[in-house]
């Protein structure tokens, strides 16, 4: 008798973990369709994640160095549709950022800088979910003179293809569109020439 309630009780805590164990996989996987957004701290930290090369085929798309960036399409702020894929051919660099962010406001005057000394395109993708006000935005670009394109990604949909955590985020991507580095975290002028001489 007493084996026998031993024996359910092992059973119900065995039966307890499973459930328990599905629950917390369950939660996890919609807990990554959504970007939960925070600010890098003042350096930038590489992603080790991109350090590593793809290891099987080179075409593979993904977000790790040595990959090929994924293709989306976003509006500028005037309207303009935009793809990533209209820049190949050029080097690119892919910032992610927000208006409200200290470490995106210390790095654009260099963007800024980069974009006009190199031949780089620079496009900046605004978290503008995440914004008070699309007119922020704008006063945002006025206030540091940029030039360079503005991409506004409204329901956050890029962000969570490209699985942006901390803000900043960029990636150099090279001619032929695949991912040369991945930092996390605001850049200044130096870092982003040293980046830049690096891709092919």
């Amino acid at each position: 008798m007493k084996k026998g309630i031993v024996i359910g009780i092992v059973i119900a805590m065995l039966g307890w973990a499973i459930y328990d164990m599905l629950g917390d996989k369950e939660s996890a996987d919609n807990g990554e369709k959504e970007p939960q957004m925070r600010v890098a701290g003042d350096g930038p930290e590489e992603d080790t994640a991109a350090e590593k090369e793809a290891a099987s085929g080179g075409g593979e798309v993904g977000l790790e160095k040595g990959q090929k960036a994924p293709d989306f399409e976003l509006k500028t702020m005037e309207g303009e549709t935009v793809k990533l894929s209209d820049y190949r051919g050029k080097k690119v660099m892919l910032n992610f950022w927000a208006t409200w962010c200290p470490p995106c406001r210390a790095e654009m005057p260099d963007m800024q800088k980069f974009y006009e000394n190199k031949d780089i395109e620079i496009l900046a993708i605004n978290l503008t979910q995440t914004e008070s006000s699309r007119d922020d935005v704008g006063k945002f670009v006025e206030e540091f003179g940029l030039t360079f394109p503005i991409l506004m990604d409204e329901n956050a949909a890029v962000a969570n293809q490209y699985q942006i955590k901390p803000i900043p985020t960029s990636y150099f991507i090279d001619s032929e569109g695949y991912i040369q580095y991945v930092a996390l975290g605001a850049m200044n002028y130096d870092l982003m020439l040293q980046q830049y001489e690096q891709m092919d």
